[in-house]
């Protein structure tokens, strides 16, 4: 027996629906998807319900048709109702009797979240909740004077009066000292036991924790001092010395302790190991290269070096639509690595073998990109002596690469547009057009969308350059990449200067990943270039001054006083770079919480004090990978 759409979906334990790519419709949805949008969705289109638009929605849908099944964060949608979500979006590509359809499942990151801090704040509670029990019988117990129970403890407990004489002691405590309890009891404990400092100082009763605590009625911890034993032999102890009280006046202190030798021992002896693994490390480092034979097993795919999720992704991506002769429009920072990218499409394209045209838009003025790009008749009146042919012909049977094509003139535009659609081209100064096969991958530092919204950039140029959109990830949010890429460009610098090769240590590839990266892969291969011609001893020497980027000023008679604002504004700095360090992540390993020494509720409630929110973190960008 076959299961309808609206059977298998009122199983699933997640809002999931049901979407025809072909059409945009959604054909079926459970109660829970309905909830969450808050009506209606069969019959909708689904793409009407995100935020950002199809480009996000285009490359995940790839995604799931190339790996038969994937999940992303970056879609955004928008509820029934205008509020805005935020969603895990889990798709699968299934087989239906009508054809293929988008299996999407939805996880509320809001509600996940919300559940997280109401776990964490359980444990919280039920832990403060024990400690609070766990001292209250403690406590009891001592008042009643329950030899039994103090007998049974495996750490060391004494009581003394507030003359400091000795009231009871247990049994673990008499083990530990080699006194018996007639030995000390009414008898004063600190002059039997805690007489002298390890080196030999006399110890007087007035420089003691343990009577500080009950004459001046505070809670006395020590983690690091002797006792001693009665056969003069002295153990290291930890103590916690805590005053007692009689019908609220104050009778002495319990003291609670125990024999830490063997662990100051095992410590000095890790010490110790931790020395000559050091030793050992530094070399290793000086012997061998940082991860050489993991880095140099690693083959650049397309020369495009990386083993991230997002290179992986845009390998895949690369492999999908080079065999195709569709547009490019390649997306990304400065230096990003948009125009390897383009060599790899063309390289793995049908035109291989015809030659990749390179345009950099940018460089060129007003009255030359016309043209560069459609070429010229001999015109004498503008001192064009020869015929030549543009950058479109030059191109033909092979791939144009238009870099910076945001920086096109508007009527430039225009004729592009007129090329792409008839496939010809006619020079400046003439009248007969010439047949070309183009290919065009454009590349842009811009949001096009936005220049097209603000009527810098055509839309028509942009619907025939966007026919498949390659974003970007900045070296940043790849920095799992940074030792691969490192690698690469000392090879070639080294090779480029002559140079022998020096060993990046540890510690550099950690100083390079902690860096921003403005300037992505081209400022890592120049801070790399600039190493290697100053490194010596066969070390990688890249210090924090040779990363580019303004210094900060130093001030030259001591810090200046700062403002209440400005000290609100560098609290406010410093816990998004934590947060942004972290990932994201405030609580558990390696989260914000960690970083900083809070306990995650105080975090969370400083996040919410300065009104911090996860767009903060990580902003969008539509075209940015």
């Amino acid at each position: 027996m076959s299961l309808s759409a609206d059977s298998v979906l009122a199983l699933h334990p997640l809002p999931a629906l049901l979407v025809d790519p072909a059409a945009d419709r959604v054909t079926a949805a459970n109660r829970l998807a309905e909830r969450l949008f808050g009506g209606p969705l069969v019959g909708a289109s689904f793409l009407g319900r995100l935020e950002d638009g199809a480009a996000d929605l285009i490359v995940f849908a790839d995604a799931v048709a190339h790996y038969g099944r994937h999940w992303t964060r970056s879609l955004t949608y928008r509820r029934l109702d205008g509020r805005r979500l935020s969603c895990e979006t889990r798709a699968t590509m299934t087989d239906w009797p009508d054809g293929p359809r988008l299996l999407i499942s939805l996880i509320d990151l809001g509600e996940m979240e919300a559940h997280a801090q109401e776990a964490e704040a359980a444990d919280l509670l039920r832990s403060g909740l024990l400690e609070w029990k766990r001292a209250q019988a403690f406590f009891s117990e001592l008042e009643r004077q329950n030899q039994l129970i103090l007998n049974a403890a495996g750490e060391g407990i004494y009581g003394i009066n507030a003359d400091g004489k000795t009231t009871f002691v247990n049994r673990a405590a008499q083990e530990m000292l080699g006194w018996a309890a007639e030995d000390l009891l009414g008898r004063d404990t600190h002059a039997i036991i805690h007489h002298h400092h390890l080196d030999g100082a006399r110890y007087d009763h007035r420089d003691c924790p343990i009577y500080h605590s009950f004459r001046h009625e505070m809670v006395a911890r020590v983690e690091d001092e002797v006792f001693w034993r009665k056969d003069g032999r002295p153990i290291q102890v930890e103590y916690v010395s805590t005053p007692i009280y009689d019908n609220q006046v104050l009778a002495g202190a319990v003291v609670i302790f125990r024999d830490i030798s063997e662990r100051k021992e095992s410590e000095r002896r890790l010490r110790e190991a931790l020395a000559e693994v050091d030793a050992l490390r530094d070399r290793l480092e000086q012997e061998n290269a940082y991860l050489l034979e993991e880095i140099t097993s690693e083959r650049a795919h397309y020369d495009i070096v990386g083993a991230s999720p997002a290179v992986a992704r845009t390998l895949a991506q690369v492999e999908l639509v080079a065999p195709t002769d569709a547009n490019v429009l390649i997306t990304g920072e400065s230096g990003s690595g948009k125009s390897l990218t383009a060599t790899a499409v063309h390289k793995a394209s049908l035109r291989a073998r015809r030659p990749l045209i390179r345009l950099t838009c940018s460089a060129l003025g007003h009255e030359d990109v016309e043209s560069e790009i459609f070429g010229h008749a001999r015109r004498a009146a503008r001192g064009l002596m020869s015929d030549r042919a543009g950058k479109i012909e030059l191109a033909s049977g092979g791939t144009l690469l238009l870099e910076d094509v945001g920086e096109l003139p508007l009527e430039v535009q225009g004729r592009l547009v007129t090329v792409l659609r008839d496939q010809a081209v006619v020079r400046l100064g003439e009248e007969r057009p010439r047949r070309v096969n183009l290919r065009i991958i454009a590349s842009s530092t811009r949001d096009l969308a936005a220049e097209v919204a603000a009527g810098r950039f055509r839309e028509d140029l942009y619907f025939f350059l966007n026919v498949f959109p390659i974003p970007l990830t900045p070296l940043r949010e790849r920095i799992e990449d940074i030792p691969l890429l490192v690698a690469h460009f000392l090879e070639l610098a080294c090779r480029r200067f002559n140079r022998p090769r020096p060993v990046p240590t540890q510690g550099t590839i950690r100083m390079l990943s902690e860096y921003h990266w403005p300037g992505n892969l081209r400022e890592l291969r120049n801070v790399i270039e600039r190493a290697v011609i100053v490194s010596t001893g066969g070390k990688l020497r890249v210090e924090a001054m040779a990363l580019p980027g303004p210094a900060p000023a130093r001030p030259a008679a001591g810090p200046r006083p700062l403002t209440e604002e400005e000290m609100r504004t560098l609290e406010r700095d410093n816990l998004l770079a934590c947060l942004r360090a972290a990932g994201g992540r405030v609580s558990g390993p390696g989260g914000a919480a960690e970083m900083m020494g809070l306990r995650p509720t105080t975090l969370y409630s400083r996040l919410r004090r300065f009104g911090i929110g996860r767009a903060e973190l990580a902003p969008e960008a539509r075209h940015a990978g």
